[in-house]
């Protein structure tokens, strides 16, 4: 199974890819969609496209992406949840399945603490995907979303059974 985990954010998201035979975690490919200027409409636009490249490129079966926290600034959690919406606009529109997972959630199935903070957090995906070296921290959090759901966060066994979402109505 392929799965595509995503770190929202209007400057950078983050993705990851990785593939889950077994109880076996294997790296495909990580990176991040940069945002960093010009107005809102177009940010938006370019995580939309970005996500959808992500998608025709790896192919993954399911997402995960990381809920929003309130932040103490509520204008940047405004526009942290519109560049989430528009990563979840691209996902359903790609027909994946998706599922939130908060970073608490994220932090405790990959390091097993959920206040971990991010060095943690990328030494763990290194380990857990054998990768040469730590992943930058937007990939990482990505990579530790999906690693998140394939470690069972809503359930990967019940998964073959999740219904689909097409054109945000489920079939």
């Amino acid at each position: 199974m392929r799965l595509l985990g995503l770190d929202p954010g209007l400057r950078v998201t983050g993705y990851g890819v990785i593939d889950k035979v077994g109880q076996t975690l294997t790296y495909v490919a990580s990176g991040v969609i940069r945002t960093e200027t010009g107005e809102l409409p177009g940010r938006i636009k370019i995580i939309f496209d970005g996500v959808m490249e992500v998608l025709a490129q790896f192919q993954p079966e399911a997402a995960a992406i990381e809920k929003v926290f309130v932040n103490v600034n509520p204008q940047s959690t405004l526009l942290l949840g519109q560049a989430r919406g528009a990563a979840i606009a691209a996902l359903t529109y790609g027909q994946q399945p998706v599922f939130e997972y908060t970073a608490l959630q994220v932090k405790q199935a990959v390091v097993g603490n959920g206040h971990a903070d991010k060095q943690q957090v990328m030494h763990m995906v290194k380990r857990l995907l054998v990768l040469p070296a730590d992943p930058r921290s937007d990939s990482a959090d990505a990579l530790a979303c999906a690693i998140c759901h394939a470690h069972g966060g809503m359930g990967l066994g019940a998964l073959a059974s999740t219904t689909r979402r097409r054109g945000g109505r489920m079939l």
